[in-house]
């Protein structure tokens, strides 16, 4: 009998290389979201079957009936409101979608099945401004945007549901995760889509804020399969999930102009008005945990993931211009 996965969030880059992951596994594959319609056309691509299912995330018996119905054994939590700019946009929207509809996710499945697992799409946000670095999952949470407060609600109430219902609930705390299907509102989609523009004479220059900001990024495919591998796992448990190393803004454009043949600094202006106050402690994470007990590491290094970026850029503007 096939395994049933339920997915929220299916748009998104993480849904997208999950639902690819879960279905090479052999899962039927359930995608909730806002709009059905909407999301067939996104998922168009995607090519194997995927059923899609309509929610109501402020709905307690809807997301209930949901959960009744197709009966998962996994559910993975990935809707939110996306960090980058809108951190800060409408913060009770953001307390409701990134916060307690994972209390409403939670409390369905403790209602209908308590046998079910879940795997929440927590963030390095969740720390906020961290004073230690590396982080791991014992650094302490201080989050300073609306966006981090709810992601550490939202672990709060996984683990009171863990200890409390003996729910088998797991937090990914992700740090930075990018993939030719990152939306173009982060800065390493801007990078890579510009950069692409510009070698195709398309434009000219690319304005940025501080080039010295350093991250760690790792693939986005990487990152969900940690997320399957912690609902394989005998134990429910929450975990950073990185590659471990960082990079500069300036090394990303550095390297994807480069790969492209171009000079970064001929091109990318510095905006000194985009400059996000300084860090306290170089955000970074310490994945030993998530490698020793699940054997998990990263397969996709820093190069190959600009790489990748880049190569999809050029052939997404290429097939647009001969349209």
């Amino acid at each position: 009998m096939k395994k049933v996965a339920l997915i929220t969030g299916i748009t998104g880059q993480d849904g997208t290389y999950l639902a690819e992951l879960l279905s090479d596994k052999g899962y039927s594959v359930i995608g909730v979201t806002r709009d059905v319609k909407a999301a067939g056309g996104k998922l168009s691509f995607l090519k194997f079957e995927l059923t899609l299912v309509e929610w109501d995330f402020l709905s307690q018996d809807a997301i209930v009936e949901i959960v009744r119905q197709y009966r998962p054994s996994e559910v993975y939590n990935l809707a939110a409101f996306s960090t980058g700019s809108g951190m800060f946009d409408n913060p009770v929207e953001i307390a409701e979608v990134n916060g307690i509809a994972v209390t409403k996710l939670l409390e369905a499945i403790r209602t209908v099945d308590d046998k079910v697992r879940f795997c929440q799409a927590s963030s390095r946000e969740i720390f906020g401004e961290a004073l230690t670095s590396p982080q791991s999952e014992l650094t302490s949470a201080q989050p300073r945007s609306p966006y981090g407060a709810a992601k550490l609600y939202a672990d709060s109430m996984i683990r009171i549901y863990r200890e409390r219902y003996n729910v088998f609930a797991c937090s990914a705390i992700l740090f930075n995760h990018e993939s030719p299907r990152r939306g173009e509102g982060f800065v390493t989609k801007k990078i890579t889509h510009t950069a692409a523009k510009i070698k195709l004479g398309l434009t000219n220059e690319l304005l940025l804020g501080n080039l010295d900001t350093a991250r760690d990024w790792g693939f986005a495919g990487d990152t969900v399969n940690a997320m399957w591998l912690m609902l394989q796992h005998n134990q429910p448990d929450d975990y950073i999930v990185s590659t471990g190393k960082t990079h500069t803004v300036r090394q990303f454009c550095e390297y994807a102009f480069g790969y492209l043949g171009l000079n970064y600094q001929d091109y990318v202006r510095e905006d000194v008005s985009s400059y996000r106050p300084s860090e306290t402690a170089i955000l970074v994470g310490d994945a030993s945990k998530v490698k020793s007990r699940l054997n998990w590491s990263p397969k996709v290094n820093f190069n190959e993931l600009v790489q990748m970026m880049v190569d999809a850029d050029i052939q997404s503007l290429l097939e647009k211009n001969i349209r």
